[in-house]
């Protein structure tokens, strides 16, 4: 799909806090450490850096911690001070942090993939850690033990991990642009379904326990909300990145989404709207409302003397129409087009103020994000990008 005009961002804004700087290479993720005005990072330059907020407003390093390869992703559990880091050379490590944020003792190492590990999860309930790595396998481990406790070989490299406890679910997203559901028992999992609705790579996941629905970003700009709990099938498109969505978080009490991308927008999404499938597109020989041929219709062509046209597509109704029946342009946010997309003549006189109104507010990070922490109890952002800097977001002028 060809890049569309953004809309112009609305007057409230995030505002910016602070700025973490001083890794060598790209933080690939990082997380704010809950009830402290600190940050924990992981990088591909080796380090683990928690960093503290000092008198002078500024974040510097409390543990400075060397690993033996680029460190890919990480977990962090505040109830425990558990740190779970998987690395690029498939090994998983896990720390304990002091009290004081001064300190990390090593509690365990195991090899948990063959190659990079691309996502990782602890879940406290189940003394688990969850992970995804390159070589195409998700695994999960015992905690405690390290024990190796069952694994599922996936499609492609997946770099999407959700866990819902309540019913076990595992939810993973790989490359090919599949999501996988698995169900897990303490020693084994049995597959539940698979669906697909990205022309691109699944980038991430997000899940909502509470109305039961999942997010998924992908490297064709968009976003699908899957509504799991509902058992309808029902697919909703978010369309508003131009590249590739990295990172998405959910803020629970307001249901809005947070979703960022490699084009450096933070684009928050209000979840608490009813949301309308997009059409599917329909197939047809002719201009299904002028009746004019597309160009392979050579019989309707010859028989009506007419040249073939082009086919296009109305985002609203998806019927086939030549570009003299679509030549408007519109809006339409509860579908998911926050900006203007092509739509038949009749659809476009149809569509209303009310209905053109955005249900998304867009702004600039000025940095390629590649991950994203959401702290909702403050309100805080964090956005780590390929600059090699973190930034850290008060959003309550807009997550409220």
């Amino acid at each position: 799909m060809a890049t569309e005009p953004q809309p112009k961002a609305l007057t409230r804004k995030p505002l910016l806090l602070n700025k973490v700087e001083g890794s060598q290479e790209v933080v690939n993720m990082a997380a704010i450490v809950p009830k402290e005005d600190g940050v924990i990072s992981v990088s591909e330059d080796r380090t683990v850096r928690v960093w503290l907020k000092r008198d002078s407003g500024q974040y510097w390093p409390s543990i400075y911690h060397a690993m033996p390869s680029p460190c890919s992703c990480m977990s962090f559990n505040p109830e425990t001070r558990r740190l779970s880091i998987g690395l690029d050379n498939g090994t998983i490590s896990e720390f304990i942090l002091s009290e004081d944020y001064n300190k990390m003792t090593l509690v365990k190492s195991y090899q948990a993939h063959q190659s990079r590990v691309m996502m990782i999860l602890f879940v406290l309930e189940m003394e688990w850690v969850l992970s995804t790595g390159q070589d195409k396998h998700f695994t999960w481990h015992c905690s405690e033990s390290g024990q190796r406790l069952g694994g599922y070989r996936t499609s492609a490299g997946a770099c999407g991990l959700q866990f819902d406890v309540e019913t076990r679910h595992v939810f993973v997203g790989d490359h090919s642009g599949q999501v996988t559901i698995l169900k897990l028992e303490q020693e084994s999992c049995s597959l539940v379904t698979t669906f697909k609705g990205h022309t691109g790579g699944v980038t991430a996941l997000c899940w909502d326990p509470i109305q039961r629905v999942l997010f998924s970003g992908s490297s064709d700009h968009s976003i699908i909300m899957w509504d799991i709990g509902g058992r309808k099938g029902t697919a909703i498109e978010l369309q508003g990145h131009n590249d590739k969505v990295q990172s998405l978080s959910y803020a629970h009490h307001t249901r809005q989404l947070i979703s960022c991308g490699a084009d450096g927008g933070i684009v928050v999404w209000n979840m608490d709207v009813e949301r309308q499938e997009t059409p599917e597109w329909l197939d047809s020989d002719s201009c299904q409302k002028c009746d004019q041929p597309f160009f392979w219709n050579f019989k309707q062509m010859w028989d009506s003397k007419k040249i073939g046209l082009r086919q296009h597509h109305c985002r609203k109704c998806g019927k086939a129409v030549c570009g003299k029946c679509s030549s408007k342009r519109s809006s339409i946010p509860l579908m998911g087009f926050e900006f203007e997309v092509r739509v038949c003549d009749s659809c476009h006189e149809s569509i209303t103020d009310e209905e053109r109104a955005p249900t998304a507010t867009f702004h600039d990070s000025k940095h390629n994000i590649v991950h994203v922490h959401f702290d909702a109890t403050r309100g805080w952002l964090l956005t780590s990008g390929t600059d090699k800097v973190i930034k850290l977001w008060d959003m309550t002028p807009v997550v409220s």
